[in-house]
């Protein structure tokens, strides 16, 4: 079985999927990539990796949380509660799926292993 990581964002202030939100995903440990850029698609989701290219290791996914915001017509204070999120977590097992789901809204914002 191929593994995979995968994303979605839900904006509770709109009551949407995240389209748009751009993040940004790289490997921490044990060998560091650059960041990778993406922006989710109309229902807030997108694919980050599958197959080999997920392997075993600690990983960031950052989520552009005020921009996409601002974007989406949100006024804000400067500086804004939440600016970037990052996510870290560990992929113990490369076959199996990784989801990473976010709740986001201007102030708070919650996250969970999706399958």
């Amino acid at each position: 079985m191929a593994g995979k990581l995968s994303v979605h964002a839900l904006d509770t202030a709109r009551g949407t999927g995240a389209a748009g939100l751009r993040l940004t995903l790289r490997k921490l440990a044990p060998d560091a990539s650059e960041p990778f850029c993406f922006v989710l698609d109309d229902d807030g989701r997108a694919t980050l990796l599958e197959s080999a290219a997920l392997t075993v290791g600690r990983y960031e996914i950052l989520f552009h949380a005020a921009e996409y915001q601002r974007a989406n017509g949100l006024e804000l204070p400067e500086p804004p509660f939440l600016d970037n999120i990052p996510i870290h977590f560990g992929v113990a097992d490369a076959t199996s799926h990784y989801h990473v789901p976010l709740i986001l809204s201007p102030y708070g914002y919650s996250t969970y292993r999706g399958g």
